[in-house]
């Protein structure tokens, strides 16, 4: 192998060094900083689908009197630590974390008159399952947001 040969080896290979080492980085830095700028985070839809799962898979044992309030009173918590936690990851001012927290806020409402309901030993609302449904038709709402950057 000739001087002007490896030379040129040399050249290249500290090319191809320089570009994996520097700018493929920054190529990703700059692809990663303008979509998370652009689309909304998906960990607020996550959240929102946390809550109202727990919601959703808890309920069972509080259909029917009589009421174990110490247990209520633990699932009761856990689902308004699940709204807050949804709440806290949507706080952004796009359309899908406007949508999540509208939903969040008719979770909370829910849970509240059902606590209401079992405290005083009265039926839950009637409405109970439609209301379920138009949260977690919003929450699918705001994933569909998200899927198209707002």
């Amino acid at each position: 192998m000739d001087a002007n040969r490896l030379i040129k080896l040399v050249v290249i290979v500290v090319i191809v060094f320089a570009a994996w080492k520097y700018a493929i980085p920054w190529a990703k830095k700059q692809l990663n900083g303008h979509a998370g700028s652009a689309a909304p985070d998906n960990s607020c839809i996550a959240a929102a689908q946390r809550a109202s799962e727990a919601w959703g898979s808890g309920l069972h044992r509080f259909v029917n009197p009589p009421y174990d309030l110490a247990a209520w009173s633990s699932f009761h918590d856990d689902v308004e630590g699940k709204i807050s936690a949804a709440e806290s990851e949507c706080s952004g001012q796009a359309q899908s974390s406007a949508a999540v927290r509208t939903a969040m806020s008719d979770l909370r409402n829910l849970v509240r008159d059902l606590d209401t309901a079992i405290r005083n030993g009265s039926p839950p609302p009637d409405d109970a399952v439609q209301r379920q449904e138009a949260i977690d038709t919003k929450i699918e709402a705001a994933a569909e947001l998200v899927r198209s950057g707002k």
